[in-house]
């Protein structure tokens, strides 16, 4: 019962951020908007990266299970009535106006997570932080499939005015679960480890956080590359763009909700440190596994067997990456600590995205995914020197 509560809280998270991005790009285009102004919708996503500026102040405005609720009710409500207000709007006459609705939205979404992840952390122990990141993950997975996927298809059927409206009532209706689920418990928080306001900085002023931070810059970057040019790479093999939404899109979104099932699974049966060290060499077969491609011509199989190794990786990574963050927040800043590391890893993402363009227009295909297995090596390689068996991570 937590585990499906937590899974509504995250999804109703994902599927209108997916869903805004995707339906305001192909709105705008139609609506014959320059790409100038289309690109200016990637900064309604601030909020979800500067997050941890506030997320002392969710902390300390979150001290029990009460006011847990009452909160992520607030910040859904708000969320789900921006959303509904956009459907009333015409794209056409009052595209900025729309845009500070879409950029309240994302305010509300990132602060309720903030929420959100706290609550998670304080409601599950550590032997159950892979589940509930589990959790998170097909939540995730789940709402890109719906938001770019199926109401995408009732936007073109049925219109903005009803879709945005109705978008607005699944998210809100998400966190009703909370609301009535009995089953949560939490330790009351003494009054002294309460967030300070700027505890945000303090979190990488111990020396013990730095290997884990560099983790958490590393472990993803094998494959980061490889996940951002996979469908240029389709359409130069020849794919389609409904080819491309279906493999990768779908079946490739589809294999990672599962996956990140399958990791926690993991997790709880090997261990974490073992774990670690196994995705670390799957992320490694990944570069090389694309590498190698670039020698023939791949068949659609060959193909889709890359896609939903990547998947597959990336979903595992996630699991392990959230997981041990979970485990490294101090009591009375979860939501703050995990906030940070979070960041971290989306930067890290980011920047990596967006550099491998360019290095693969260098370099070709076949250069970004040497680059990529040797950031692989170097990742497995700390893994393998930095974590020990039994380790424990800095404790706060």
């Amino acid at each position: 019962m937590n585990l499906a509560t937590f899974f509504c809280l995250y999804i109703a998270q994902f599927i209108p951020s997916t869903f805004i991005t995707t339906a305001m790009q192909v709105s705008m285009r139609q609506a014959n908007y320059g790409l100038a102004t289309i690109g200016l919708l990637h900064l309604v996503h601030i909020p979800w990266l500067v997050k941890f500026l506030w997320a002392p102040m969710v902390d300390r405005q979150c001290s029990h299970l009460a006011s847990y609720r009452r909160f992520i009710l607030l910040m859904e409500s708000v969320y789900a009535l921006s959303i509904m207000c956009i459907g009333f709007l015409d794209i056409s006459s009052d595209i900025y106006f729309i845009f500070v609705l879409v950029f309240i939205s994302m305010f509300a979404s990132a602060t309720q997570d903030i929420a959100t992840d706290g609550l998670a952390v304080r409601a599950f122990g550590k032997g159950d932080h892979s589940a509930v990141n589990s959790m998170q993950s097909m939540g995730r997975y789940a709402g890109a499939f719906l938001g770019s996927g199926i109401f995408i298809v009732m936007l073109d059927h049925f219109g903005w005015s009803v879709v945005f409206p109705l978008l607005g009532l699944v998210a809100w209706f998400m966190v009703v679960p909370l609301q009535f689920n009995k089953k949560i418990h939490i330790e009351p928080r003494s009054p002294k480890q309460r967030a300070k306001l700027m505890d945000f900085m303090w979190f990488f002023s111990r020396k013990e956080i730095i290997p884990h931070v560099i983790f958490l810059l590393l472990y993803f970057m094998g494959i980061i590359g490889i996940i951002a040019n996979v469908r240029p790479y389709m359409v130069d093999l020849g794919y389609n763009m409904k080819e491309i939404g279906v493999w990768f899109g779908m079946v490739g979104t589809a294999t990672s909700f599962v996956m990140a099932w399958v990791a926690h699974v993991l997790i709880r049966r090997i261990g974490m440190y073992r774990a670690r060290l196994m995705v670390a060499f799957m992320i490694v077969t990944a570069p090389l596994y694309f590498l190698l491609l670039t020698f023939i011509s791949p068949t659609l199989p060959l193909l889709v067997g890359g896609l939903l190794l990547v998947k597959t990786c990336h979903a595992f990574a996630s699991i392990v990456v959230y997981t041990t963050a979970m485990d490294c927040v101090r009591d009375g800043r979860e939501g703050t600590d995990f906030t940070i590391q979070v960041v971290v890893v989306h930067l890290s993402s980011s920047l990596i995205s967006i550099i491998s363009g360019g290095v693969g227009e260098w370099l070709d295909y076949r250069g970004l995914y040497l680059i990529e297995l040797g950031i692989a090596l170097v990742s497995l390689i700390y893994v393998i020197r930095v974590f020990k068996p039994n380790q424990m991570l800095a404790k706060w």
